[in-house]
C-alpha cells in the first residue's frame, strides 16, 4: 500500500514537470508541454515585435515636435500641447484594449490586430510623404503653408499608431511574462528577469529609434524614415506569427471588472450584518486538485468587503456549488477587489513622474534645437539626444539585474532583491534630481542665449552652449526610468488579480499617459497664471527664448518631491498579494502558503 502512495507521488510529480498547469493552453487548447512551449524560446518572437514597436513609437515621438513646429508651422506651445495629447491617448488607449484580451479575445489575437492597425497607421504616414496630393507641399518640403489634406491624413495616420497601440502594448508583455509558470521554482525566478531584460530590448529599439531614424529623418527625408519603420514592422509581425506554435495561451475568462461588482454589490446588502469574529468563517470554493485557479489568503485590510462572503442560511449549498454571486461572494474575489483598491494610490502618486517623463520628449528636444549640436562638420540631431535617456535606462537595467539583485538576495532573502514598492520609490528620487538639474541647465542655456545676442548683436545668435549640457537631465531620468517605470510594470501585473493582467499593464501605461495629460494641464494653468502675474511673460511661450522654462522645471521638481512623501506614506501601508499555491520543484511538489509578492 506505502509503495503504491510512493509510486503515485512519483507519477504526480514527473506529470507535474513534463506538462504545464497554470490556466495555459498551446495552439490546439491542449495543456502545453513545459519543455516543447514558453520560456525565453517562446518570449524571444515577442521581444521581437516589441523591438520593432518601439523603434516606431520612438522614431516618430521623440520627433514629432519638431516635425509640428517646422513642417506644419505651430508654435511651441500648441506643439507641445498636441504632443501631450496623443502620448496621452496612445498610453491611454492599452485601456481598452486591455480589457477586450482579457474579457473575450485572448492576448494573441489582439497583439495580431492591433499589429496589423499599427501598421496601417505607418503606412499613411508614408503615403502621406510620397503621394503627392497628401504631400505637404506643391514643391519641396518645408514651405511656408502646410496642405490641410496632409495635415488630416498625418494625425489620422497618428491615431491609427494609437490604436494599435491600444491593443498591443496591454497584451504583448504580459503575453510574454505568461510564457513564465509562477508555479515552477526555475521559470518564476526567470520571469523576474523577463521584465528587466523585456526593458533592455525596449532601449535598444528606443536608442536605434532616436538616433537612426531621427538621423534619416533631419538629414534624409521624413519619407524615408517612414518607409524603414514600415517595413519593419511588416517583417517584426511575419516574425511575431511565426512562433505561434511555441507560445502559451490562456482563454479569456469573461469581464475582469464582473465579479469586482458582484463583491461591491454583496458587501452593501450585507452592511448591516456585523464583522466576523473569524476569516476561517467566510465562504470560500476550494480549488480543484487539478485546477489552475489561485486562491488568495485573506488579509485585515478594508474589512467592509469581508462582508460580502459572509454565509448567511440557505445562500450555499454543500461544497459551494450552488450560490448567487451577487449576493455571497468567495474571500479570493473579496481579496482581488481589495486588490484593485490598494493599487489607486499607487497609481496616483505615480503621475507626477510621468510628467517629468513627458517632458523628455516635449522641452528636452526643444532644448536641444536651441543649443550647438555640432561635433567637427557633423550636426547631431536634436531628438537623438533622447538617447541617453535610454543608455541611463539600460545601465540601471544591467546594473539592477546582474550586481544589485544577486547581492541584495543574499542580504534581505527577497528572491526579487528588494520588494517592488522600494524598487518604484528609489526612482521616484531621480525624478526630483532630473528635474532639478534640468532647471540649473535651462538657466544657464537662457543666460548664454542673451549673452550671444549682445555678443553678437543679433536677434537670433549662433547658440555657442554645447547640447551635451542635457546630457546629466537625460541619464538622471533614465536611471530613474530603470528603477519606477520597470517597478511599475513588473507591480502592475503582479499585484493585478490573475483575470485582470493584460489590464494590469494597460493601467501601468496610464500612467505615463496620464502624466502627459496632467503636463498638458499644468502648461495651460502655468501660462494662465504667469502670463498675469509676471508682467505678461509666461513660462512657456511661442519660444524656447522667450519662456521661461527653468522655472517651470522647479515647479515639476517640487511637485515629485512633495509627491514622495505621500508616495512612503502609502507603500509603508501596502498589503501586498498574498497567494496560495502548488510549487512545482524538480524533484519535489509542495504546497507553499505564499506567493512571492506576499514575501517581499
Amino acid at each position: 500500500m506505502k509503495e503504491a502512495v510512493v509510486e503515485k507521488k512519483e507519477a504526480s510529480e514527473g506529470d507535474a514537470a513534463k506538462w504545464v498547469r497554470d490556466s495555459s493552453v498551446d495552439r490546439r487548447g491542449s495543456l502545453p508541454l513545459r519543455a516543447a512551449t514558453g520560456v525565453w524560446k517562446a518570449s524571444l518572437f515577442i521581444i521581437t515585435i516589441e523591438f520593432s514597436e518601439r523603434l516606431s513609437y520612438f522614431g516618430i515621438a521623440t520627433n514629432l515636435i519638431s516635425y509640428l513646429t517646422k513642417v506644419i508651422h505651430q508654435d511651441l506651445e500648441t506643439a507641445a500641447k498636441n504632443v501631450n495629447y496623443w502620448a496621452g491617448v496612445t498610453t491611454m488607449m492599452p485601456l481598452i484594449g486591455g480589457f477586450l484580451a482579457d474579457a473575450y479575445t485572448g492576448r494573441f489575437a489582439i497583439i495580431l490586430v492591433s499589429s496589423l492597425i499599427y501598421l496601417m497607421g505607418l503606412s499613411l504616414l508614408t503615403m502621406s510623404q510620397f503621394i503627392p496630393t497628401l504631400s505637404p507641399c506643391d514643391g519641396p518640403s518645408p514651405c511656408s503653408r502646410t496642405r490641410k489634406v496632409h495635415e488630416v491624413v498625418f494625425f489620422l495616420a497618428l491615431y491609427c499608431i494609437s490604436v494599435g497601440t491600444g491593443g498591443h502594448k496591454p497584451c504583448l508583455e504580459s503575453f510574454g511574462a505568461d510564457q513564465f509558470d509562477d508555479n515552477h521554482d526555475e521559470e518564476r525566478k526567470k520571469k523576474m528577469s523577463y521584465f528587466n531584460w523585456w526593458n533592455f530590448a525596449l532601449c535598444c529599439g528606443l536608442l536605434l529609434g532616436v538616433t537612426v531614424i531621427v538621423y534619416v529623418q533631419d538629414y534624409k527625408s521624413w519619407g524615408a524614415a517612414d518607409l524603414i519603420l514600415t517595413i519593419t514592422m511588416a517583417v517584426s509581425i511575419g516574425i511575431f506569427y511565426s512562433g505561434r506554435s511555441y507560445y502559451r495561451y490562456r482563454t479569456p475568462e469573461g469581464s475582469p471588472l464582473t465579479p469586482l461588482l458582484q463583491v461591491l454589490v454583496a458587501a452593501i446588502r450585507k452592511r448591516n450584518l456585523p464583522q466576523p469574529s473569524s476569516p476561517d468563517s467566510l465562504f470560500e470554493v476550494p480549488a480543484p486538485e487539478n485546477s489552475h485557479k489561485r486562491l488568495l489568503h485573506h488579509t485585515n485590510r478594508l474589512r467592509f468587503f469581508d462582508k460580502a462572503a459572509i454565509l448567511e442560511g440557505g445562500e450555499a449549498a454543500s461544497g459551494g456549488e450552488k450560490y448567487n454571486p451577487w449576493r455571497l461572494a468567495t474571500v479570493t474575489q473579496v481579496e482581488e477587489m481589495k486588490l484593485v483598491l490598494n493599487m489607486i494610490p499607487i497609481w496616483l502618486t505615480a503621475l507626477p513622474f510621468g510628467v517629468c517623463v513627458a517632458q523628455a520628449s516635449t522641452f528636452f528636444v526643444k532644448q536641444g534645437v536651441a543649443m550647438d549640436r555640432r561635433i567637427g562638420s557633423f550636426e547631431i540631431p536634436a531628438a537623438s539626444t533622447y538617447a541617453l535617456a535610454a543608455v541611463g535606462m539600460i545601465f540601471s537595467v544591467t546594473v539592477y539585474e546582474k550586481l544589485l539583485v544577486p547581492i541584495l538576495r543574499k542580504s534581505t532573502g527577497n528572491e526579487r532583491g528588494i520588494n517592488i514598492l522600494q524598487r518604484i520609490g528609489f526612482g521616484l528620487i531621480f525624478s526630483v534630481v532630473a528635474m532639478s538639474v534640468a532647471a540649473l541647465v535651462e538657466a544657464k542655456r537662457l543666460r548664454t542665449w542673451k549673452h550671444d545676442a549682445l555678443v553678437q548683436k543679433r536677434a537670433t545668435p549662433k547658440p555657442s552652449m554645447s547640447v551635451f549640457w542635457l546630457a546629466p537631465q537625460y541619464l538622471i531620468l533614465g536611471l530613474g526610468d530603470g528603477f519606477t517605470l520597470v517597478g511599475l510594470q513588473e507591480y502592475f501585473y503582479d499585484q493585478v488579480p490573475d483575470s485582470m493582467r493584460s489590464l494590469g499593464i494597460a493601467i501601468y501605461l496610464s500612467v505615463i499617459g496620464g502624466g502627459s495629460f496632467l503636463s498638458s494641464f499644468l502648461i495651460t494653468i502655468v501660462d494662465h497664471i504667469t502670463g498675469q502675474a509676471d508682467g505678461g511673460q509666461v513660462w512657456v511661450g511661442k519660444d524656447l527664448n522667450s519662456s521661461r522654462l527653468d522655472r517651470f522645471y522647479w515647479l515639476l521638481a517640487a511637485i515629485n518631491l512633495a509627491n514622495i512623501c505621500i508616495y512612503v506614506a502609502v507603500a509603508r501601508r501596502y498589503t501586498y498579494k498574498n497567494v496560495q499555491r502548488r510549487a512545482v520543484v524538480a524533484s519535489d511538489c509542495r504546497e507553499d502558503g505564499e506567493d512571492g509578492e506576499a514575501r517581499a
